[in-house]
């Protein structure tokens, strides 16, 4: 007994330490300590076990979560950020731990709302019986911006407008929750959500499972089983749809459709047509039925919605119509998004629900109406004023300010928008958030927060997920809890009174079906993949040119000149920099060429649109070749120093060149070699065959330059098998025959020829009997190059060979990429 007795002090004694100087604001409500500074009953085990640690373990732990985040790749987007940085996720480690019981009770109201603005949904797009009995003003629902004219009387197919709906949670100082807004035009943060609970189930697993917290799998499950269930046919599939990877939330878009097993795909892989909706892959159009939409909905059809948006699909509105695609959530679903809403949600309650809200919303008043205008007006001081609508009123007030806040110019110019136009606005009481503990230098601080919960409808009703998406204030100010103004994240625990039933999407072990493709190639990320392959090679080829004139200036041999004046000329003939440096300058063609971003074939161009085009499919690269290409553009976006500094540029070159090999080599031995893998082959093969047919133009031509053959071979990195070969000095016949058609030199034209027919018989379109338009062409550059001598290479041939590769990107874009559908180039490969 006595030695229980003394463990018992000593967890007391560590969890004193533990919440030592942990002072909540007197009259906020605190998740984790009452009143009296006690911690509360939920809490104490988590405390207890946290204390056990210790400080140094703690911050291991938390290190660890904080490393497998970066290691996962989760990051956001702030838009206010011109430079468009991926930061990384700011996860506050403390979890929100909610009580059983109490979890029961806002589960029950999370549904009954969820009900709620389903029948409002369904009301304004059908008979509007809402806005006939007067029991909601008409300017609220057609003044909406997210009220969508076309979808009105369009039954949404599968009978529901809303299939997944948040909200926003805050506590008041009485203890009760308040609803703060309701997200359902794109919910987002339940693929955080998830990302956070691995990261922190994983380096707690003990402190975990001894708490009994409710796994969010099943959630993510039911919402899997219902998508996939509405799909008509066996060919159809899931989608996500995402604006794109310069969306905020792209990662969790990417990170969900994996997790689901559904595709993800943007605007320009969908195509409508008379029968459906389908996506282009490179094996033809797949049939579409059930789109998960993260983009907004005005964003969605550019022919009757939003005409101004390349986000969207031509014609899904009318697909809509037809009943043959499932959107999730339906267009228009957005419009109980509005802050407006909120005043009249309590009186709608007992009408459509007959009874009253289980959790009431914060209190709320509409502007357009003319009594309550005038009533708050003269209340505005101690007012929050907002956007009636989303992101439709005076600058600066979509997330709301307070009225006392506000400058005398400031009042007086919201004070003439709400004169002019009372409807976009609203007033809203104060709300003090409750706080919660967050882990800042070894210790516990309190911190006021709100929390994101999510609903997904089922077969069998709503589900609300046992956890959600908790938003941190950095300082004391709860009005400033956004992702956009520096707020951290954390998790939510929903703890259960009994032992919890491990449950995830992953089949068992035993149940695992072999499977040897990865699925689906859609055409955007093939044609994606092509282009990182061109980029990446490009800049190899730039590099090399960079490094051939630096080794020339340098020498003291006056017979360098006239080489070096021909680098530089086919240095500014390549787009690498400008054409008005003489050669005599080469040192500046050479800077330009590695900072320049204003050139297409400067070093920083193409860099920089390799990773742009590589972050549309960042998931189909390993770790280690996202962070290859992530450290090229560092190095590229580094200054060089002033002057010539050859040394320098030297340096900056072979970094560059040591960068660009490793991701070569990542790509060569991570990806699977499936289709994505081939046509990033592709894309290097056809530049590098470009790149060569180039170098043998201007290096090779008759009468050869002195020192000229020996720049051709260093260009395509054979000096030593000629050395080998040849033991004598460079002669052109014997040096062209290496470059151009030598079978067995990785670097010569017939070889990349031969690798491209391997590539092309292995994609699909080939069972017809008879070769692809892409194969034609390669065959045909192929067969010349097999039957033509090395003394017989001329420019013209030369020519013909650089041409037919060109045509061969164009055939491959035709047959894979556009399914004869206009394309617009990326740009003129070596014009």
């Amino acid at each position: 007994m006595g030695v229980r007795r003394d463990e018992a002090e000593r967890g007391s004694e560590a969890r004193e330490r533990l919440l030592a100087g942990y002072r909540p604001l007197p009259g906020i409500f605190d998740e984790m300590m009452d009143p009296a500074g006690r911690p509360r009953r939920h809490w104490q085990q988590f405390l207890d076990m946290l204390a056990a640690f210790g400080p140094d373990e703690i911050d291991r732990r938390f290190a660890a979560a904080d490393r497998h985040l970066r290691d996962s790749g989760v990051f956001y987007r702030v838009y206010e950020d011109p430079a468009g940085v991926e930061r990384a996720w700011p996860m506050s480690h403390i979890p929100l731990v909610i009580d059983a019981a109490e979890w029961e009770e806002v589960e029950a109201g999370l549904i009954q709302r969820a009900e709620l603005l389903e029948a409002i949904v369904g009301d304004a797009y059908g008979s509007a019986e809402l806005v006939a009995e007067g029991r909601l003003p008409a300017a609220l629902v057609a003044g909406n911006p997210e009220f969508l004219r076309p979808l009105v009387g369009v039954a949404p197919p599968g009978g529901s407008h809303l299939r997944l709906s948040a909200v926003d949670l805050g506590r008041g100082a009485d203890g009760r929750w308040w609803v703060l807004g309701d997200r359902t035009q794109a919910p987002s943060g339940a693929g955080y959500a998830l990302e956070s609970r691995i990261a922190l189930s994983r380096t707690m697993p003990d402190l975990y499972r001894a708490l009994h917290v409710n796994r969010v799998a099943p959630f993510f499950q039911a919402l899997q089983a219902e998508l996939s269930g509405l799909g008509r046919q066996d060919e159809s599939r899931v989608c996500v749809l995402t604006p794109g990877p310069l969306n905020e939330t792209y990662f969790e878009h990417a990170y969900l459709a994996r997790y689901l097993g559904f595709l993800l795909v943007e605007g320009q892989d969908l195509t409508v047509r008379e029968n459906g909706v389908f996506v282009r892959t490179v094996s033809g159009l797949q049939r579409v039925e059930v789109l998960l939409r993260r983009l907004d909905a005005d964003f969605c059809d550019p022919l009757e919605l939003n005409a101004g948006s390349r986000l969207g699909v031509p014609g899904l509105v009318q697909a809509v119509r037809d009943g043959k695609v499932v959107i999730a959530n339906a267009l228009g679903g957005g419009l109980v998004e509005a802050r407006a809403l909120l005043a009249f949600l309590p009186a709608l309650a007992p009408h459509v629900l007959g009874g009253e809200l289980a959790i009431p919303n914060v209190a709320t008043w509409w502007l357009g109406d003319a009594a309550a205008r005038r009533d708050m007006i003269r209340k505005l001081d101690e007012m929050v004023i907002a956007s009636a609508f989303p992101d439709h009123a005076e600058p600066g007030l979509s997330d709301g300010v307070l009225g006392g806040s506000l400058d005398p110019a400031r009042r007086k110019r919201v004070l003439q928008s709400i004169a002019d136009r009372g409807v976009d606005f609203v007033v809203q009481e104060a709300v003090t958030l409750s706080t919660m503990p967050v882990w800042r230098e070894r210790r516990l601080e309190p911190r006021p927060f709100s929390l994101r919960l999510f609903l997904a409808r089922t077969g069998h009703g709503w589900q609300v997920m046992p956890g959600g998406f908790v938003r941190i204030a950095d300082g004391d100010d709860a009005r400033a809890v956004s992702l956009q103004r520096g707020a951290r994240t954390a998790d939510a625990w929903v703890l259960s009174d009994a032992p919890v039933a491990q449950t995830t999407l992953l089949p068992s072990p035993e149940r695992i079906v072999i499977k040897r493709a990865s699925g689906v190639l859609p055409s955007r990320a093939a044609d994606n993949l092509l282009w990182v392959g061109r980029y990446i090679e490009r800049a190899e080829a730039t590099l090399r040119l960079v490094r051939a004139l630096i080794n020339r200036t340098t020498e003291a041999d006056e017979t360098a000149a006239p080489l070096v004046a021909r680098i530089a000329a086919l240095l500014g003939a390549w787009s690498a920099g400008p054409i008005d440096i003489p050669p005599a300058k080469a040192a500046l063609i050479a800077r330009a060429a590695l900072s320049r971003g204003d050139h297409d074939g400067a070093l920083p161009h193409l860099a920089h649109a390799a990773r742009a085009a590589a972050a549309v499919i960042r998931d189909r690269f390993s770790p280690d070749a996202w962070r290859a290409l992530e450290r090229l553009c560092a190095i590229v976006d580094a200054p060089l120093p002033d002057g010539p500094a050859e040394s320098e540029i030297s340096e900056r070159v072979e970094t560059a060149l040591r960068i660009v090999a490793s991701f070569s080599g990542l790509a060569q031995e991570n990806m699977s070699q499936l289709a994505g893998w081939r046509f990033l082959e592709l894309g290097r093969r056809i530049e590098r065959a470009i790149a060569t047919c180039r170098f043998v133009e201007q290096f090779a031509e008759t009468p050869v330059l002195d020192g000229a053959l020996d720049v051709l071979l260093e260009l395509a990195d054979s000096q030593i098998t000629y050395r080998q070969r040849y033991v004598m000095v460079a002669a052109r016949a014997p040096v062209v025959d290496l470059v151009m058609l030598d079978p067995n030199n990785p670097r010569s034209v017939a070889f990349q020829l031969d690798r491209m027919e391997a590539h092309l018989a292995a994609l699909p379109r080939n069972a017809e009997g008879r070769l692809s338009a892409p194969q034609q062409v390669t065959a045909s550059a192929a067969t010349v190059l097999r039957t033509t001598d090395a003394t017989a290479i001329d420019d013209a041939l030369i020519a013909a060979t650089t041409s037919a590769l060109m045509r061969l990107s164009d055939a491959i874009a035709a047959t894979y990429f556009t399914h004869n559908e206009r394309s617009e180039p990326r740009w003129e490969a070596l014009a």
